[in-house]
């Protein structure tokens, strides 16, 4: 079975529709450091603001992935459905947006 690969941006008619509060690495939240998904139809965009943060897709109907993010690098696309985690790799600020295509 081929795996694709997970996509390197938003789908072009997604809409922004709500932000996270920023997370460090002392309030990142136990759930999001363990595989979890978006629900159906909900994409997102890591943003890092300051430091590093490993995003890893590991859901197997995806290649498997991982970045690290920075400020200076794309934002990590989280894909509707899929199995995804985070782990900070020292001090870090990040927010994730989420996304929707319209109906």
């Amino acid at each position: 079975m081929t795996r694709a690969p997970n996509p390197l941006s938003l789908p072009g008619a997604a809409a922004h529709y709500r932000s996270t509060a920023d997370f460090t690495e002392a309030s990142l939240p136990a759930a999001l450091r363990r595989d979890h998904v978006t629900k159906d139809g909900a994409w997102g965009l890591i943003r890092v603001a300051e430091g590093q943060l490993a995003y890893r897709v590991t859901d197997p109907r995806r290649e498997p992935a991982e970045l690290v993010l920075t400020p200076d690098a794309p934002p990590g696309v989280i894909e509707p459905t899929m199995l995804h985690h985070v782990e900070p790799l020292g001090p870090v600020r990040f927010r994730v947006e989420f996304y929707r295509l319209p109906a």
